[in-house]
This record gives C-alpha cells, sequence and structure tokens, in this order.
C-alpha cells in the first residue's frame, strides 16, 4: 500500500468573517493613521505644509481682489464703457462751456462797435455822401443839399451803429438763456460768464437807444439853411 499524506484539517470559516477581518483592518489602519497625526514631529509638518500652501494662494487671490477693484477696468464701471468714450464726453461739455463764453465777450465787443462807430458805417456814410453830391450837381436848394450829403451820411451811419447793437443784444440774451435749452449740464455756469454777457445786454441796448434817437433826429436834430431875404 501506498502511504497516504496526512491531511491537516482546517477550521471552518463562518460567514462574514472575512468582512470582519477587513472591518478591523480599516479600523487599526485609522488608528494609526491618527496616532502618527497625534505625535509631534507629524504635526509640525503637517502645519508647515499648511502655512506653505496658504503662501502659495493668496498672492494670486490679492491679484484677482486688486484688478476687481481698479477703477480703469470696463467691469467695475458696468457700463462697458472705456476712457475714450469718457474722454470724449468731457471734451464735449468743456467745448460748450467755451462756447458760451466767447459768446458773451463777442456781445460785449459788439456793443462797444455800436456806441463807438465801425469802418463799414463810415463807408455806408461816405456812400450816401457821394450820391447826395451827384444829385445836387447840377443845383438845388440849401435844404435839400444839408438832407442829401450831409443827413443821410448821418442816418446810414446810425442805422449801421444800430444793427451792431441789436446784434449784441442779440447774443447776450442766447447765451444767458443757453443752459435752459439742450442736455442739463453737471457745471453751473460760471458766474463772470454771465456778468459778461449782461455787460453786453447793457451796451447792446444803449447802443440801439442812441441809433434810433439819431436816426430819427431825436437826439441832435440836422442843421437848417438859413433863409435868404426875398429881395436879395
Amino acid at each position: 500500500m501506498n502511504p497516504t499524506t496526512p491531511i491537516t484539517p482546517t477550521a471552518p470559516v463562518a460567514e462574514g468573517d472575512g468582512e470582519k477581518k477587513t472591518a478591523e483592518k480599516a479600523a487599526t489602519d485609522t488608528a494609526g493613521a491618527k496616532d502618527a497625526a497625534e505625535r509631534p514631529e507629524t504635526a509640525g509638518r503637517l502645519d508647515k505644509a499648511r502655512t506653505e500652501s496658504a503662501e502659495a494662494t493668496e498672492p494670486s487671490d490679492r491679484d484677482g481682489a486688486e484688478q476687481d477693484l481698479d477703477p480703469d477696468s470696463d467691469s467695475d464701471l458696468g457700463l462697458g464703457l472705456d476712457d475714450d468714450d469718457l474722454d470724449d464726453d468731457g471734451s464735449g461739455k468743456e467745448s460748450a462751456g467755451l462756447g458760451t463764453a466767447a459768446a458773451a465777450v463777442v456781445s460785449v465787443g459788439l456793443g462797444i462797435v455800436s456806441l463807438t462807430g465801425a469802418w463799414s458805417g463810415r463807408v455806408a456814410a461816405e456812400r450816401e455822401t457821394l450820391i447826395g453830391q451827384i444829385k445836387t450837381s447840377s443845383g438845388g436848394s440849401a435844404a435839400q443839399q444839408i438832407s442829401e450829403i450831409y443827413g443821410d451820411a448821418w442816418h446810414a451811419t446810425a442805422l449801421v451803429n444800430g444793427i451792431f447793437g441789436l446784434v449784441a443784444l442779440l447774443v447776450g440774451c442766447y447765451v444767458l438763456v443757453r443752459p435752459a435749452f439742450g442736455a442739463p449740464s453737471a457745471h453751473p455756469q460760471a458766474g463772470w460768464v454771465r456778468a459778461v454777457a449782461k455787460g453786453g445786454i447793457a451796451l447792446g441796448v444803449i447802443g440801439v437807444l442812441v441809433s434810433v434817437g439819431m436816426y430819427f433826429d431825436l437826439i441832435v436834430a440836422l442843421p437848417t439853411a438859413a433863409a435868404t431875404p426875398a429881395g436879395s
């Protein structure tokens, strides 16, 4: 007979013993990791790693915050406008203010011209004088010569000066009423602009009144020729 190999009996494995052993092993590993984390040297390494990680992420966060607070970015404005659009709006308002200021100065200049006279008035007066001389060259009475040569020239000068005064009056009024029309401005009209415009209006009114008085001979009457004796 052949010798037989002895067979060592094995203990039967009950149902669920494998799962129980696996759970016990996982619990043992977790407890070991916890004990290692509680050790001083392990805790120090973990704290150092957390600190380095925080320092590495802080610059990017800080850069993002600075970008969010950047006043030049379009996202902060919330209107989709860039710097060129803002500059255009500012330049338009500044141009409007300069235009009204220049108009106020022009109004004063025209008012002064209406009182002192201009070369255009002298040219009109000389033209009327020449026409009067032509009309009276073939003869005429003294009254006719005064009216044609002197009176018409006087009236032409007064008419031209009155036109300058009227234009000065209109320009000054435009400067004062301009803020009431169009888009409202964020900045009120400068006080000196209003003062200069009022000065131009005053000069224009005076120029118009003087011109009307001179044109209709209300201030100074035309000279009259002395009547000649009938027997002479």
